[in-house]
């Protein structure tokens, strides 16, 4: 409406100049009917520069007719006498709107190319604030902020499709007001959305072929090329952002693992020298003659708690240089030295450990007969079985079975540890292996750090092996660990 007023204005304009130009022709010059028309002339090319074709067509019409009806014979009429004298009104018209609109179209292309010079600068300015852009706030906040400060707009938001987040800002601080469902809409649908009376557009900020997000202004109205521009800008900074986000997370993340694992290694250090104490007094009580030769029923239950002692700190000094393995695994120190292993003789080593922590289960151990000799580190080897056994147990109700079995397929020996617990959810098998992760819910009852299975696999795949889980809900769970019967040689 107020766009339309000043058109009309314009021509109400227009008519009064071409008027006061017939008036003053007409009544004081007395002037010819060529000197007259040299008067209307540059009066239709000015409103033409200045306002636009449309009132100085206006203009040129109301011009041709004043000088047809007040300069040609016979005057007063809209008669013409002389034909000759039509020739001269038609050039004069011909050349008025002509005139008109060269002048008009002049006066376009130094709009447009001021305009395209001051859209530039803007840009550049941009890319300048975004390179200065504060690392401790928000990109997509500030380059909005940029964006409505440089180009003049009444709102800008910036819709992040991953965080979901809108970064939006006007002149007062606030975000604009019912853009949510647009901004989603132009993401989901790619495409642009225009409204012409508050001269806003919304368009999908785009990655590739990938929308990542979507951008809204309000208030001026942009070129195709600055629009673009804008956009692309937009998904560098939102881009680069989540590509600083991430990297700084794995430093933290690699920094905390680091830590964890220094710590881990040197505790379990530090438990090394009061186990050997124990230890070796413990076996001193065990074969001193006071306790050898007593035959009191006092001196038989010390033997027995003495053996407690014994076979529990053998435990404990276990589970320390597992511990220091892990934290070695963890730092990235997987030193292998293999040497020609057989399956059985790792699970009968396995099994004295597993009669003190099977509390009532039943482990089933089932192997293929003439299994090959396979090159490993038995130590490494040796943990990484009695992880996934440990596991199995942990997560199995009482008085239930475990079934070990191993079997040659493909040049592989394949070893799988069954339990009858309460299965993995499917979410979280995606991530069972993943350092630290400690399951669902449920399971956080469960001790441990939700190291055991990240390391496991992390030795199977150091010896050219792999470590893979199936479960369901309510059936248990299949750990299978495969290792390659021709992993070479010895060597670390």
């Amino acid at each position: 409406m107020p766009h339309a007023i000043t058109k009309l204005s314009r021509v109400a304009a227009s008519l009064a100049a071409t008027a006061a130009i017939t008036v003053v022709c007409y009544r004081f010059l007395h002037v010819n009917a060529a000197t007259v028309a040299f008067f209307y002339l540059p009066v239709v090319l000015v409103i033409a520069t200045f306002w636009g074709l449309l009132e100085s067509t206006i203009a040129a019409v109301a011009a041709m007719l004043c000088f047809n009806y007040f300069f040609l014979p016979p005057v007063l009429t809209f008669t013409i006498a002389d034909p000759q004298n039509w020739a001269a009104l038609l050039a004069f018209l011909a050349t008025a709107i002509i005139g008109s609109q060269l002048s008009s179209y002049a006066k376009r292309q130094t709009n447009e190319a001021w305009s395209s010079k001051r859209e530039t600068e803007q840009l550049y300015s941009l890319s300048r604030a975004i390179l200065l852009l504060d690392e401790h706030e928000s990109a997509t906040s500030q380059i909005a902020g940029h964006i409505a400060r440089l180009f003049g707009f009444k709102n800008v938001a910036i819709f992040d499709r991953y965080s979901g987040a809108i970064h939006a800002t006007d002149g007062s601080g606030e975000s604009p007001k019912d853009l949510t469902r647009e901004l989603k809409e132009v993401v989901s649908q790619a495409m642009i959305i225009k409204h012409s009376e508050r001269r806003m557009v919304i368009a999908p900020i785009r990655l590739g072929s990938e929308p990542i997000g979507s951008f809204a202004a309000e208030g001026i109205a942009l070129s195709d090329g600055a629009l673009q521009a804008i956009l692309n800008l937009i998904a560098i900074t939102m881009e680069r952002e989540r590509h600083r986000e991430e990297t700084t997370q794995a430093q933290a993340e690699r920094k905390g693992e680091k830590l964890k694992s220094t710590l881990l290694d040197a505790i379990a250090h530090e438990f090394k020298t009061p186990l050997t104490s124990i230890k070796a007094a413990a076996g001193s009580l065990l074969i001193s003659p006071m306790i050898q030769k007593c035959t009191m029923p006092e001196s038989a239950t010390a033997h027995e708690l003495i053996t407690v002692i014994d076979e529990e700190t053998d435990r404990l000094n276990e589970l320390v240089s597992d511990a220091i393995q892990m934290a070695r695994i963890e730092a990235g120190a997987v030193r292998l030295r293999k040497r020609p292993c057989k399956l059985q003789n790792l699970l009968d080593a396995l099994a004295r450990d597993l009669e003190r922590r099977k509390d009532g289960r039943t482990v089933i151990v089932q192997i293929d007969d003439n299994l090959p000799v396979f090159s490993a580190d038995p130590d490494l080897m040796n943990l990484t079985v009695r992880q996934l056994v440990g596991n199995a147990l942990k997560y199995s109700p009482p008085l239930s079975s475990i079934t070990i079995t191993a079997s040659r397929q493909a040049g592989q020996i394949v070893i799988r540890i069954r339990d009858e617990g309460v299965g993995i959810p499917k979410a979280d098998q995606e991530h069972i292996f993943d350092k630290f992760f400690r399951g669902s819910a449920e399971e956080r009852h469960v001790p441990g750090a939700g190291m055991g299975l990240a390391i496991a696999r992390e030795v199977a795949r150091a010896h050219g092996g792999d470590i893979w889980v199936e479960s369901e809900i309510g059936r248990g769970s299949t750990f299978s660990l495969a290792v390659p019967t021709d992993t070479g040689s010895d060597g670390e």
